[in-house]
């Protein structure tokens, strides 16, 4: 069998948390790319069956953690493992992460004799830091994709902190420009290491389930998401009322749980909206693309919230764009690179209700603007967050940053397909301001 070009090691795959991971991996088989697959942690049988069987037959897990240190002490004790390994091993005693060092340990020898020697992981965390001790031990090259809380606000208790992770990574990912532009700013030595390579989306579902559908009324203003602080959802209500007060025929409907269920249930009582904005719960993706066909408008007014933590990307917005619909949301973090202000949708500054409600009612009111944001939302999702295109840059980046085997993809970058797609603006578009180990010092 010829040699995989390099190795994916998560903390836990596949996730329905992390539904990006998956189509990342899928689409990059479809591509031709040959890939070895690791999740440390077992992944549930309700989770699995959300997942195509060709993908779960492929990936190998870890044993669990007893058993994997069994195995690993078997290993030193019949001298398979790298010597700085076993001295690292010898004296880590009581200091943090050890497990890491046993998991770096167990997955270095699948992968040396695969003839694997690249291996890249999402999230700055478990999976990253595994990572980097394969690269200690086995010298292997790494990367990792970085994503928002895991950058903005990392748990630096728990072992390996994020600069010695960019420091030593053949290449950091970043899911926005916003993001690239962060880490480049904060971690100016990796600079030229760090690129920014968008997440990417299956449209075609979307697009055709949603071509045609008829727009109910009153309009509906819909949103999806955890119901957590970082989403906006309590000044999308504080909109709604105002929306209401100007007696402005809408509906609204935010789908999604979360600990701040109650506390926005009771804001929508009091406000007397509780005939106008329902909390639905969660909802299965395909009544949530049915929804995204029958609404006008799909809003998010993101948030920082007190820790720094936010999102950067949010993935609901593109597929709001798969099923072209206009967008309303904050100018924070990577979101104006998707909601392109007045050619997309329309932005307001965070925390500002008065701003959605303006923006919303612009769209609600003018069906021919509503329709125009739509479309082009449509035509940039194809041409940046398509994951045909967003596979074929990750590749391209991995193979001339690390030791990847075999060729590059040879797909076209997104940055080409979104030039050709800005010509069709006639105004040029503006960024928004905006013991002592061995190895380990």
């Amino acid at each position: 069998m010829p040699r995989p070009h390099f190795a994916y090691v998560f903390e836990r795959f596949p996730s329905f948390t992390q539904t990006f991971c998956a189509r990342e991996v899928l689409e990059l088989q479809r591509q031709g790319t040959r890939l070895l697959l690791f999740s440390i942690r077992s992944t549930g049988e309700e989770t699995l069956r959300h997942f195509p069987q060709e993908l779960i037959d492929q990936v190998i897990t870890l044993p669990p953690a007893d058993v994997l240190t069994r195995e690993v002490e078997a290993m030193k004790e019949r001298r398979e493992l790298p010597q700085a390994m076993v001295l690292t091993l010898r004296g880590w005693s009581g200091r943090p992460d050890k497990a890491r060092i046993y998991e770096a340990a167990w997955i270095g020898q699948k992968l040396r004799a695969a003839g694997v020697r690249h291996v890249h992981t999402h999230f700055a965390g478990l999976a990253a830091r595994t990572a980097w001790w394969i690269r200690q031990f086995y010298g292997l090259s790494y990367s990792f994709t970085g994503h928002a809380n895991d950058l903005f606000c990392p748990d630096e208790a728990t072992g390996l902190k994020l600069p010695r992770l960019i420091q030593d990574a053949a290449a950091v990912i970043a899911v926005s420009d916003y993001t690239a532009a962060w880490l480049r700013e904060n971690h100016p030595a990796a600079a030229d290491r760090i690129h920014r390579v968008y997440n990417g989306l299956d449209l075609d579902p979307i697009t055709q389930a949603t071509a045609g559908t008829v727009k109910i009324t009153p309009p509906l203003i819909f949103s999806v998401g955890r119901l957590i602080e970082k989403k906006g959802f309590a000044d999308l209500i504080r909109a709604c009322a105002l929306l209401r007060d100007q007696a402005l025929p809408f509906q609204c409907r935010i789908t999604g749980d979360g600990p701040l269920q109650d506390a926005l249930a009771s804001q929508i009582e009091t406000a007397g909206l509780s005939s106008q904005v329902i909390l639905t719960g969660p909802l299965s993706q395909p009544d949530i693309i049915q929804q995204l066909g029958e609404a006008t408008v799909f809003a998010l007014p993101c948030v920082t919230e007190a820790d720094g933590g936010r999102d950067v990307l949010p993935t609901v917005l593109m597929e709001a764009m798969a099923a072209a619909l206009p967008c309303v949301s904050t100018t924070l973090a990577g979101v104006p690179e998707m909601v392109l202000p007045e050619k997309t949708g329309l932005l307001a500054p965070e925390r500002d209700p008065a701003g959605i409600a303006a923006a919303l009612t612009r769209i609600l009111t003018d069906p021919a603007l509503a329709q125009r944001f739509g479309q082009a939302g449509l035509a940039l999702a194809r041409t940046l967050f398509a994951k045909e295109i967003t596979a074929a840059h990750l590749r391209q980046v991995l193979t001339s940053s690390g030791k990847v085997n075999g060729p590059p993809a040879s797909l076209p970058l997104a940055a080409a397909h979104l030039r050709q797609f800005l010509r069709g603006f006639s105004k040029p578009l503006r960024a928004p301001a905006s013991g002592k180990s061995a190895v380990f010092p």
